[in-house]
């Protein structure tokens, strides 16, 4: 934490309480979790994707040769 203490951060947090107030600061909370859950789910969906693209653009070549 740097060279401040437990109780410097503790004032610190009751002033923002103070400023802000409770309300403001659980909405800023939720709207940073779904803004960190969306950029989640658009990683995981591009890799996805990729990984698609990667699979589909691969193609066999080979002889074809008539059965004796």
């Amino acid at each position: 934490m740097g060279s401040l203490s437990i109780w410097h951060w503790l004032i610190v947090l009751v002033i923002i309480m103070l400023v802000f107030g409770t309300k403001k600061l659980r909405n800023i909370g939720s709207d940073l979790g779904g803004a960190v859950k969306g950029f989640k789910e658009g990683v995981k969906d591009g890799a996805e994707s990729a990984t698609a693209d990667a699979n589909a653009s691969k193609t066999i070549d080979v002889d074809a040769r008539p059965k004796s």
